[in-house]
């Protein structure tokens, strides 16, 4: 096998490929990229026994071939490269890469045992990549990572028509993010659980110019944009319905600039230490953030407007309350608060007025449970 590349075509595509690979394995196949040059485009693709990634650029194949080689030491190689074109060939049991005066040979691994990647499944539609990155971003927060519970690390991805539905649950909070997508029939239906950590990954690698497209089946789901294609292989469970616990009868609403009130609950948090909450009280117009306990304390104040009663004392995890706001975009949010110790919902809008006006869900919500406030 012999090619010729642009070395950024070639280091983007390697580190694409790359990011699927094991940290740690027994099997050291699973370590390697698999590069395939034929017919003027080169093919790099990567798997280990949950996901694959696999993608295309354009090269100059002088002569057509495969080789398995070690995927981090070829991103290593890729990095140091100068710019300019990168000449790549096989030479007995090694790789060489050159480029200018810099010359690499890399070992090479049997192909013969190599597992086959994947095929994708079939193509149920497509959905703007940009959105889909942002409404996983959303819910991802909201996913566990204890992977003794592998059910709530997984984002739940459902399709009804033309609606597309995300949520994340770790049972301390519960995130839901919905958008539509245009399925290639009206009646296209699933229910899925699908990897927060992968799904991240691969939708933070999206070209957010476009759309992608969405393939599934019962074992696995997959995503295609342009020359490149992932699959990850779906979770088993199912997350609980958030219908009946997103439901809260005359709650208090306190309306504030998300901006702001962001900020403020990121710099008292600072303080905030050995799982101490982090307290608000909503009274005369104006919210009190306090956090820390002894000689450690901090505190800020801003206006928002409560709803539903005169004044209320709330507490929450810091961590949870930061990360919660933090997946929020609209210049408003609305906290709808049940009490100390329970459900309090968080959403997003365009403008006081919207968030003091209308009842209808917004696309995006974020459920959280407060704790018990500061002695």
């Amino acid at each position: 096998m012999e090619f010729r590349i642009e070395c950024r075509a070639l280091t983007d595509a390697v580190i694409w490929a790359a990011r699927v690979l094991p940290n740690r394995s027994t099997v050291p196949l699973l370590g390697g990229l698999l590069l395939e040059a034929e017919g003027g485009r080169l093919r790099i693709s990567g798997l280990d026994y949950e996901a694959s990634a696999c993608i295309e650029v354009d090269a100059e194949i002088v002569r057509p071939g495969k080789a398995l080689v070690m995927g981090r030491r070829l991103v290593d190689v890729g990095r140091v490269l100068p710019d300019g074109v990168v000449e790549c060939v096989v030479e007995g049991s090694r790789f060489s890469m050159i480029g200018g005066s810099a010359r690499f040979g890399l070992s090479m691994l049997p192909l013969d045992d190599y597992p086959t990647l994947p095929d994708l499944p079939p193509v149920l539609g497509e959905v703007d990549a940009e959105e889909l990155a942002d409404a996983v971003a959303q819910v991802s927060v909201a996913a566990g990572w204890d992977d003794s519970l592998p059910t709530l690390t997984g984002v739940r991805l459902a399709l009804d028509g033309d609606r597309m539905t995300l949520a994340a649950t770790d049972r301390y909070r519960f995130a839901v993010r919905t958008l539509t997508w245009k399925p290639v029939t009206e009646d296209v239906s699933a229910d899925v659980l699908v990897s927060a950590r992968r799904l991240s990954e691969i939708t933070r690698s999206f070209d957010r110019s476009g759309a992608c497209r969405l393939a599934l089946d019962g074992g696995s789901v997959g995503f295609e944009q342009g020359g490149a294609q992932s699959t990850v292989r779906l979770l088993d469970g199912r997350l609980p319905r958030h219908d009946r616990l997103f439901a809260m009868t005359d709650p208090v609403s306190a309306v504030a600039d998300w901006e702001e009130l962001a900020g403020s609950v990121a710099r008292v948090a600072v303080v905030a230490e050995g799982g101490s909450p982090l307290q608000l009280t909503f009274s005369d117009g104006s919210l009190l953030l306090q956090a820390g306990y002894e000689d450690d304390v901090a505190s800020q104040r801003l206006g928002v407007e409560l709803v539903g009663a005169d004044e209320m004392t709330v507490a929450f995890d810091p961590v949870y309350l930061s990360n919660a706001l933090s997946s929020f975009h609209a210049p408003v949010v609305r906290l709808d608060l049940m009490g100390p110790g329970q459900r309090a919902m968080i959403t997003g809008w365009p403008s006081r007025e919207d968030a003091l006006g209308q009842a209808t869900p917004p696309v995006h919500q974020h459920l959280l449970m407060s704790v018990k406030p500061l002695a």
